[in-house]
């Protein structure tokens, strides 16, 4: 780097501050459902339907999974807060939770940094 060239700050400061101790248990528990690679790819089923709630049942076939498997993984993102299930008879729907994956953003975002 030349004397010209503007210097970075070698500081990453979140969005809101840091986390206190539950914010950071909260976000633990999303991180740790989210390192499933079947639970993203489940996510991803989720997040492809544009808004609109999945039906479990259509969750098995694209993904050559059982229904029992779905719902394993799909508990496990519910109690962490990233898709929530409604049930209609005797089939669930699920949607994501906007606002789960805004506070991950805010957890991950280190804006103004450069990778070399």
């Amino acid at each position: 780097m030349t004397s010209s060239e503007p210097t970075e700050s070698c500081c990453i400061a979140g969005a809101n501050g840091p986390l206190n101790q539950a914010e950071a248990e909260a976000a633990a528990a999303r991180f740790k459902a989210l390192a499933d690679p079947m639970r993203l790819r489940l996510l991803s089923h989720i997040a492809a339907a544009d808004c609109d709630d999945v039906c479990v049942c259509t969750l098995t076939e694209p993904l050559g999974i059982t229904q029992p498997t779905v719902s394993h993984h799909m508990k496990k993102l519910v109690e962490a807060g990233l898709v929530t299930r409604e049930q209609r008879g005797r089939m669930a729907h699920y949607s994501i939770v906007p606002e789960a994956f805004a506070q991950i953003r805010d957890i991950v975002d280190v804006r103004g940094l450069r990778f070399v």
